[in-house]
């Protein structure tokens, strides 16, 4: 298989498929329907647990704000190409299990079910699945645009603009073999949490960047 194959092959998405998010952080963005990812790999790679398997590797919550109360699973996908099995590809993903409402605090039943899914779209999307829903748009790692820019932006150029944390880490990531895989497993296994990457504070992301630049330095040999 060419290194591009599968990739140009899963990229697009169906407007069937494709849902706009209507409220929330994600306003305006795109929801891929789950099942359309599990189509293409039965289409590409044959039926579950025959040609491609996600296997749990494990699964926690961790306490945000307002007390809420987010679950995350983390799973590794194997697919089978040429009738040899990958290596695991990760993929961490999250939901609430306890929200607070307007009408009071609610509890997600479903919460791990939704983890599991978003775990599985991160991994599908190493493998380039909805690419170019994600190439033309924002993603919930990415900081959420202001009604309006404040005094210090309308005074700087496009140019000196401050880049967002996640901005800065995938400019250091284009330096290198990394990739966010690799980012988000450094800050679980450091933070024994998963994080996202703009939220990390400052002393972390500081970390975070000192630990990327030895990786990248160690690839060239420096």
């Amino acid at each position: 298989m060419e290194n591009l194959e599968l990739y140009e092959k899963v990229r697009s998405v169906p407007e069937n498929a494709q849902k706009e998010i209507k409220g929330g952080r994600l306003k305006g963005m795109t929801d891929i329907n789950p099942m359309w990812r599990i189509k293409k790999l039965t289409e590409e790679f044959g039926v579950c647990g025959i040609g491609w398997i996600p296997k749990i590797v494990r699964t926690w919550l961790d306490k945000g704000e307002n007390n809420e109360v987010i679950a995350s699973v983390e799973i590794e996908l194997r697919v089978k190409v040429g009738g040899e099995w990958s290596e695991p590809i990760p993929g961490i993903g999250g939901s609430k299990a306890v929200v607070k409402e307007q009408n009071g605090v609610y509890t997600d039943d479903e919460c791990y079910k939704k983890a599991y899914t978003d775990a599985l779209s991160v991994a599908c999307k190493a493998l380039g699945m909805g690419a170019d829903v994600y190439w033309n748009e924002n993603t919930k790692y990415t900081a959420p645009p202001s009604a309006e820019p404040t005094r210090t932006a309308q005074r700087q150029t496009p140019g000196t603009q401050q880049k967002t944390k996640w901005a800065r880490v995938n400019e250091l990531l284009k330096e290198s073999d990394l990739s966010i895989s690799d980012v988000t497993d450094w800050i679980v296994k450091k933070y024994k949490k998963s994080i996202k990457i703009n939220d990390l504070s400052d002393k972390q992301f500081e970390e975070l960047m000192t630990a990327l630049k030895k990786a990248i330095e160690g690839e060239s040999g420096e």
